[in-house]
């Protein structure tokens, strides 16, 4: 997985938690960040990395979002990974 296409993966996961009833809202809720710091960080790789963190600890969310993106899981992984990856790079 490139790190491009694990961009677009996380901001489609991004895109689709919006669409989701009280999806945004729990990501919100849960990772304590703020609705104006989400749309400045939108697209970062660290923001990027805290949406697939969050569909990786929901199960149920993680698989309808694959569904809905015609993705796997592990896909879903390997993005997150490519994050991972990154941040150690950077360091």
């Amino acid at each position: 997985m490139t790190s491009e296409n694990a961009e677009i993966l996380a901001l489609e996961a991004l895109g689709w938690l919006a669409g989701e009833e009280d999806g945004l809202e729990k990501f919100l809720s849960q990772s304590g960040i703020e609705a104006d710091a989400l749309r400045a960080g939108a697209g970062s790789p660290e923001m990027n990395a805290a949406v697939l963190d969050f569909l990786l600890g929901h199960e149920d969310l993680l698989l309808r979002f694959c569904e809905s993106a015609e993705v796997e899981p592990k896909d879903v992984h390997r993005a997150r990974h490519a994050f991972g990856a990154q941040e150690l790079r950077e360091i």
